[in-house]
């Protein structure tokens, strides 16, 4: 299935995409829930009705005539890797980091969630904004330590992702989140591919485009750390929850290796394509104007 959170017609929901239509889950079948979340956290069970959910009877809308929103708004986790590609940990070590042997992980804050071809603002306060094309891993099951073999069971699906990132923000802090948590700057979609409908998720091609033009490309075969050993690692340390969000790392080619540095500009446009996933695109605008503080 391809899962999404959508609006339409001033009404919110959740559905799957048919061909090219939407099928309003929940107004289609009233036992199932109205957030992706509470969906996914209904197990095999839940996954099982929606799938069975048909577009011939159910609630639909055409494709066209919905908005597309980020599949999971509201994550109780955006965990992302860095350095997951030889070629980008090179890049990185030109630039002066020091790459560790082990896996580098950061938090996104949730504030940061966008959709798939939503606006990314400029930040007001730097012009140091860069683009990374991601592989995003839903999370569907709750877990913790979950043993390499067994970590497929509880990946739930798989989205395109965007980390874009503020690098001068970056840099202030050790963790790496601030300047990887401005808002606007993760988004995700189109949808979810569920799991069963992905054969091999380390033998996808993944390509970034900024202005029509390849900036990054890699196949995720290339991951110096596969999802299975990332999920593993991951639940050694905390639980992972139903819509947890695992962004498992860029390629070469981001513009802060470049030289001079190619940062992003208002009126560009990024799109990051992952065959057999779909793709998102999102242009970067000024920050706009709001109160900095209200009481």
């Amino acid at each position: 299935m391809k899962l999404i959170t959508f609006s339409c017609r001033e009404h919110r929901s959740i559905g799957k995409v048919v061909g090219n239509q939407v099928v309003d889950l929940p107004a289609s079948d009233d036992s199932l829930p109205r957030t992706m979340r509470e969906l996914l956290s209904g197990g095999a069970a839940m996954m099982r009705r929606a799938r069975d959910v048909s577009a011939d009877v159910g609630v639909v809308y055409p494709l066209a005539d919905v908005r597309l929103e980020a599949p999971v708004p509201n994550p109780s986790k955006f965990l992302a890797i860095g350095m997951n590609y030889a070629k980008h940990a090179a890049e990185a070590r030109q630039l002066g980091v020091q790459v560790p042997d082990s896996q580098v992980w950061f938090n996104k804050q949730v504030s940061c969630v966008n959709g798939p071809f939503d606006a990314v603002h400029m930040p007001r306060v730097s012009d140091n904004l860069d683009y990374e094309a991601e592989l995003c891993v839903v999370i569907g099951k709750r877990c913790r330590h979950v043993p390499v073999a067994e970590a497929r069971s509880v990946i739930a699906g798989y989205m395109v992702c965007n980390d874009v990132s503020v690098r001068d923000w970056q840099k202030r802090s050790a963790t790496m989140t601030l300047g990887k948590s401005f808002n606007t700057t993760g988004p995700t979609g189109p949808w979810i591919v569920t799991d069963d409908e992905v054969a091999d998720p380390h033998n996808l091609n993944l390509r970034m485009l900024v202005n029509g033009q390849v900036r990054q490309a890699v196949n995720t075969s290339e991951m110096v750390y596969n999802i299975y050993h990332q999920i593993a690692y991951l639940s050694t340390v905390m639980t992972l929850e139903p819509g947890d969000l695992l962004a498992t790392g860029t390629p070469s080619g981001v513009g802060v290796a470049m030289t001079p540095p190619s940062w992003l500009k208002v009126g560009d446009v990024m799109r990051v394509e992952i065959d057999g996933i779909g793709y998102i695109q999102n242009t970067v605008i000024p920050e706009p104007d709001e109160l900095p503080f209200a009481a």
